[in-house]
């Protein structure tokens, strides 16, 4: 074992500062990339250099950002036991949310994939899938609670071994002012569910590692992730991988474009979005 002179001296003023500046350019696999274009791992085909968001979020971690209307949202699954619950907000006016009944409901189709728009309850398109090689996500479940981890892994705490979805994204709403009053149904991407025909449900788990999954942002978005385990995942032991973020610059949808018009309700979200947005100079 080694002495006291061995290890970091963090004792004083000065061996803290020392021992902090000594840390100035190490990393660690999960970690914020800054700048973004820094990340070692972009997405394939994306200029780093375009790149506003990079980061690699732990098992039973969280994160964060604001975003602009047009961003590209990439995340990865390098594993296939990550498990992405996702909130969207409104940046503008974060009283407008992501409202699950009317992502499942305007397109008439309750499972996530390829085209489907995040809806608020205002009737307007906050993202929409633009990519995903997954087809494994869940917007009937939302994600877990400290009273449901409590019980099945003995402890919830954010800083503990097994943090519920909820209580990290109440660790995230606070940084832009929310409360956990203003948190609700997730959606989540990576870890399936389907719904059987006697109503109960069934877990069809990951696709497999190597996935991903991209959201357009039709709006300026608050966008708060928690990275755990999804709620009916049968596995007894707390287990979930790391989870890869991206963003880039890009365009929102408009006319012309295929999910514009795939059916007339769709097509009247999007009027309400790009009219609150162009209303506003966005």
């Amino acid at each position: 074992m080694g002495s006291v002179r061995d290890e970091r001296q963090t004792d004083t003023v000065l061996a803290a500062r020392a021992d902090a500046r000594a840390q100035s350019g190490r990393s660690v696999e999960v970690m914020p990339y800054l700048p973004a274009a820094s990340s070692p791992c972009p997405p394939h085909g994306v200029d780093p250099a375009s790149l506003v968001w990079g980061e690699t979020v732990k098992g039973g971690g969280y994160t964060h950002r604001v975003v602009a209307r047009g961003t590209r949202i990439r995340f990865d699954d390098p594993t296939g036991d990550c498990c992405a619950h996702v909130l969207l907000y409104n940046a503008d006016e974060p009283w407008e949310r992501l409202n699950v009944a009317d992502t499942q409901k305007i397109p008439w189709q309750a499972y996530l994939g390829p085209g489907h728009p995040l809806l608020s309850g205002d009737g307007r398109v906050l993202a929409t899938i633009v990519g995903d090689t997954s087809g494994r996500h869940d917007a009937l479940c939302g994600t877990s609670s400290g009273a449901f981890n409590r019980e099945k892994f003995g402890d919830s705490a954010p800083q503990g071994l097994s943090p519920s979805g909820r209580e990290l994204l109440s660790l995230g709403a606070v940084k832009h002012g929310l409360s956990p009053r203003d948190l609700p149904p997730s959606v989540s991407f990576f870890q399936g569910v389907r719904a059987r025909a006697d109503g109960s449900l069934e877990f069809t788990g990951s696709a497999g590692p190597g996935r991903y999954v991209e959201l357009l942002a039709e709006l300026p978005l608050i966008v708060l992730v928690a990275n755990v385990p999804h709620p009916v995942d049968p596995r007894p032991r707390y287990t979930v991988g790391p989870l890869r973020v991206h963003a880039w610059r890009s365009r929102p949808t408009g006319p012309g474009d295929a999910q514009w018009d795939d059916s007339p309700e769709l097509r009247r979200a999007y009027l309400n979005t790009v009219d609150y947005a162009e209303a506003r100079g966005l």
